[in-house]
């Protein structure tokens, strides 16, 4: 591949070349930008493009802007005619042309990163197939668990289980009752002790539900 001439001569074709498509693009570009467009068609090399970038707006013909390390260079507005009033007003349709594409394109973005991010949290077929098997699995269990249990004879019946918490009803209940009058004697022989609740519980060898983290079942 040709490395693009690099003489006086070439030097000057070559700011030609740039200062015409810089006009006629008239929007901005970088070196690089400008050597990759314009590289194939007028086989310029780099530093040809480089060199002549940086000629043009030391002469003022095209303008340079810097960006960190990077230098943009555009037409001078100042010296491209001015556009008429039948131009711009053929500019102002094409700006809301375009502005009504970028706004479809923009919606057409939104939708698609939308279903992107749904198919991305959605399983893929191989993660489906083995979810599927480990259900089977589930449900295999739970059958067999299922059929011992009807198979079991051990079985409580309807009536058992009535007896059952009917009987915890009244213990409970009577559970209460003897709490509640051991509770009112002890505040009565309290009355006249001369030392601490503690310390009569601790000489007569009293022990209380607490004692033993036992808590008395609610009322049903």
């Amino acid at each position: 591949m040709s490395k693009g001439r690099e003489g006086p001569a070439a030097g000057g074709a070559a700011a030609a070349v740039l200062l015409r498509y810089l006009r006629e693009q008239n929007r901005p570009y970088s070196a690089q930008d400008a050597f990759g467009n314009l590289q194939r068609e007028h086989g310029l090399g780099k530093a040809a493009v480089v060199k002549a970038l940086e000629q043009l707006a030391q002469q003022g013909r095209v303008r340079e802007k810097a960006y960190g390390k990077q230098k943009i260079y555009f037409a001078d507005q100042e010296q491209l005619p001015a556009a008429s009033d039948a131009e711009l007003r053929g500019l102002d349709g094409e700006i809301a042309v375009l502005s009504s594409k970028v706004q479809a394109l923009q919606q057409s973005c939104r939708q698609m990163e939308a279903e992107l991010k749904d198919l991305n949290s959605s399983m893929t077929t191989s993660e489906m197939v083995r979810e599927i098997e480990e259900l089977r699995k589930d449900c295999a269990s739970y059958t067999e668990k299922l059929e011992m249990i009807k198979s079991a004879t051990n079985h409580v019946t309807p009536e058992e289980k009535e007896k059952v918490c009917s009987e915890q009803k009244l213990y409970c209940k009577e559970w209460r009752r003897r709490k509640r009058m051991a509770t009112e004697l002890l505040e009565a022989i309290l009355e006249g002790y001369p030392k601490s609740k503690k310390q009569f519980f601790e000489e007569v060898g009293i022990e209380t539900d607490e004692d033993h983290n036992v808590t008395l079942p609610a009322a049903v």
